[in-house]
């Protein structure tokens, strides 16, 4: 499977982590859509799309964001959910989301991941040298 193409959409506030999402295309016929180019402790990294986990209410069933200690829709108190001792608040906010899709081996996350950090670098540096790029 080849990455066709990669387009990069810069984020304008320079003090978040987040810094881009991106949007690749699969040999000219799949694409995904919110791939985000993360300011890490050691460096860049890419975070597949995701979403949230919700949990139903036992009362209504009505489907809450986990976490919600009560029903947006009939307001009866939820369950809390209990975690393992010793997670730490990284991975408590990381199984709160689950990928909507994601590489499954580690050669092509690191394919995809160097691709998008790459069209990220080009992007990011058109800001001061643009002129310098449409000679290439």
């Amino acid at each position: 499977m080849e990455i066709t193409e990669v387009r990069i959409f810069l984020k304008d506030s320079p003090d978040k982590k987040l810094k881009a999402y991106a949007t690749v295309t699969f040999d000219n016929a799949f694409v995904v859509r919110n791939i985000k180019v993360i300011e890490g402790t050691s460096g860049l990294f890419i975070a597949m799309p995701s979403r949230k986990i919700k949990q139903p209410c036992p009362k209504c069933g009505f489907k809450n964001e986990s976490r919600s200690k009560y029903c947006n829709q009939c307001g009866s108190q939820l369950p809390m959910i209990s975690r393992p001792v010793g997670q730490d608040a990284s991975n408590s906010a990381q199984s709160e989301h689950k990928d909507i899709a994601h590489p499954i081996t580690q050669s092509f996350r690191e394919y995809l991941q160097k691709r998008v950090l790459e069209a990220y670098e080009q992007e990011s540096g058109k800001g001061s040298s643009h002129s310098s790029i449409s000679g290439i």
